[in-house]
């Protein structure tokens, strides 16, 4: 048994990535992050106080996939205004969560009603602080323009292959890629408008950039905290070494030595590993502008390169129309917020409006930033550079400004692996497509679907999701694509489902059927054995830990073991018990085993709410069984004498399968 007790926090903010608000939610939404942040979410709340949690998301409205998409929408006849097509989408999208069981405080969209005004307001706030700090540049680069739409592309309106050297990402955008790389417009390979079709052109256009490289030291110092406080994701930690390294030009192949030593000779102070037999040579600088003068010069010299990742500065603002409007500085006017920034202050946008409606008096900065709180956002692997590099940056400098150390209460941020569908990536675009998260529910229940994603482990690897009961309808009387494999045979989707429909039912059920046959459902007056003291206190130390890491699988398989164990140590008991005709040993048994009853019922409680809820109400305890405070007191804690549990009728499960599979 681990002594040693994880600390957790007096309040707690839970968020994750926000969904496009231009889509529904697929299975890889819910599965791959909504299902976790949830499950964290109902923890913290037991652990800590219902009270002192705030779990907030939202959909995110804005910016240029909108756009694109209701343009579409509306060559296919959709008659409704942008805000209408995103409204639409907003709802598909709460029905899909409420359907999941996700408990959010508040799912708001970033720009409607009640959160769109508050989200405005910090938008404002937010720049017009880090403009009076001094942190952020007007720079005027070339942007993509569509000269047969006459208008400047950003974001998704422009697609191509990513410049950065290694990069395994599916598309480039205007000038972040689908993994986060960021990179000058001019460095896209291939662009095409998204409106179009054609290869845009480069037009000067000034825009608003948060210095992220003033941050390198501090991003540094963090990086040191996180690998000593040792509950951060090892691939979130590689990702974000790589945005530290010093800028560095890769050029894989030059065809003229003394024309490559010309253009070296004239670029700002550097090193270079430079590879003659292989005509390759690496560049690295110190500061990301000697670089841009390089990355010139070789341009001048007709020198091929690509970039290395680093910290460079982060775009604030963009002309989408479809947008937040920046404040009026310097002269520069008619912009909007770029939508990924927006997107990061968007959850302190939501607690201000969760505590607006609920709890007027409360502060949104003590709940984000407050010595005693904690934020802990959810997240895909693809959305480390925003949250874990960019945004850290831009919360530094609020603390900065809010007179605290930059390190001080930063958000937790835990990224999950992709969640894949079959063999593929989940995916709303892909080749194959993803089924919604409601499509799903047609074959299975929330708590199986809860309970499958929740083991999933994807804060290690990348798991399939092969749900078979959906393949055989999709692909009934058809030959089985490529990566699906085979479609018969057991359903791994139902692996974890069957802790809760199969044994833990079974133990349950079969406690209050015994109670109710020996002791007319009251619950006998013993003291729990040693060993099964021990057990339970074993399991709930060891599952406090596994949660304060995010390790979620390794929760779900401690209370596998737990509840195998429990339902053969019951089996053998009462065996012993009948045979003997032992009613002293009878009752022993089953203050025992209601005991790791109630222990499972309260650790299961976060991933299977509806069930577990239903075993509260035939046991007749109010929400004080949820309290962590009490976790290791034993059932007769919380009844009184002569406590009889609602009649459990014959044939009844606490935990359900879906009507398919009866």
């Amino acid at each position: 048994m681990n002594q040693r007790i994880p600390k957790f926090p007096k309040r707690a903010v839970v968020t994750n990535g926000m969904p496009y608000g231009d889509k529904e939610l697929h299975f890889g939404h819910v599965g791959g992050c909504f299902i976790h942040s949830d499950i964290y979410a109902r923890f913290l709340r037991d652990r800590i106080g219902k009270d002192n949690v705030i779990y907030v998301s939202g959909a995110d409205c804005y910016g240029s996939s909108p756009m694109v998409k209701h343009q579409v929408a509306k060559s296919k006849g959709f008659e409704g205004t942008i805000q209408d097509f995103v409204s639409n989408f907003y709802d598909l999208q709460k029905e899909a969560l409420d359907a999941y069981n996700i408990s959010l405080s508040l799912y708001a969209a970033s720009s409607m009603e009640p959160a769109a005004s508050h989200h405005s307001e910090m938008s404002e706030w937010v720049f017009n602080t880090w403009y009076e700090q001094g942190y952020l540049r007007l720079e005027e680069i070339e942007l993509f323009y569509d000269d047969e739409n006459q208008t400047f592309l950003n974001g998704r309106q422009v697609e191509g292959q990513c410049p950065i050297v290694g990069c395994q990402s599916e598309k480039g955008y205007a000038d972040e890629c689908a993994l986060g790389h960021q990179y000058s417009p001019k460095e896209l390979i291939n662009p095409k408008s998204v409106i179009t079709g054609i290869t845009p052109t480069l037009r000067p256009n000034r825009n608003w950039y948060f210095d992220l490289e003033r941050f390198a030291e501090d991003l540094k110092k963090r990086q040191t905290l996180l690998k000593e406080r040792g509950i951060s994701r090892r691939f979130m930690l590689s990702y974000i070494e790589d945005f530290l390294k010093d800028p560095t030009i890769l050029i894989s192949k030059f065809d003229d030595l003394d024309n490559f030593r010309s253009a070296c000779g004239k670029m700002p102070k550097h090193t270079a590993d430079i590879k003659e037999e292989k005509k390759s040579a690496t560049l690295t600088f110190k500061v990301l502008k000697d670089r841009e003068k390089a990355c010139e010069i070789l341009r001048q010299h007709g020198i091929r390169f690509r970039t290395g990742t680093t910290l460079t500065p982060f775009r604030l603002t963009g002309n989408v129309k479809w947008g937040i409007p920046v404040p009026e500085k310097d002269g520069v006017t008619d912009q909007t917020f770029w939508v990924w920034p927006e997107s990061l202050w968007a959850p302190m946008s939501f607690v201000k409006t969760y505590l607006a409606l609920n709890r007027p008096g409360e502060t949104w900065e003590d709940w984000w930033f407050g010595n005693d709180s904690q934020v802990y956002q959810f997240i895909g692997e693809d959305n480390i550079y925003f949250y874990d590099i960019a945004g850290m940056g831009l919360f530094m400098a609020l603390n900065e400004k809010a007179g605290r150390d930059r390190q001080a209460n930063l958000p937790v941020v835990i990224p999950n692996r992709h969640a894949f569908f079959g063999n593929s990536k989940a995916s709303s675009s892909g080749k194959l497509r993803s089924p919604s998260a409601l499509e799903v529910l047609d074959y299975y229940t929330a708590e199986q679907l809860r309970m499958h994603f929740g083991h999933m482990a994807l804060q290690n690897n990348s798991a399939k999701f092969f749900p078979k009961a959906l393949f055989k309808k999709w692909f009934e009387g058809e030959e089985v694509p490529i990566g699906f494999g085979d479609i018969e045979g057991f359903d791994t989707t139902l692996a974890e489902g069957n802790l809760l429909t199969n044994v833990f039912n079974r133990l349950a059920r079969s406690c209050f059927y015994s109670l109710q046959q020996y002791f007319d459902g009251k619950l006998p007056e013993n003291e729990i054995s040693d060993k099964v003291s021990t057990d339970v206190e074993t399991l709930i130390a060891d599952y406090e830990w596994a949660m304060y890491r995010f390790e979620f699988s390794k929760a779900v398989d401690m209370l596998d073991k737990f509840l195998r164990d429990a339902n053969k140590l019951f089996d053998a008991k009462m065996k012993e018990a009948k045979a003997a005709d032992d009613d002293a040993l009878r009752a022993q048994t089953l203050s025992d085993a209601f005991h790791m009853v109630k222990a499972a019922t309260i650790l299961l409680h976060p991933f299977a709410p509806e069930g577990t809820e239903k075993l509260q109400e035939y046991l007749g305890v109010d929400e004080s069984f949820w309290d962590w405070a009490n976790i290791s007191k034993p059932l007769s804690f919380f009844i009184n004498e002569g406590h009889e549990f609602k009649f459990l009728e014959p044939k009844v499960d606490f935990f359900m399968k879906h009507p398919s599979q009866l």
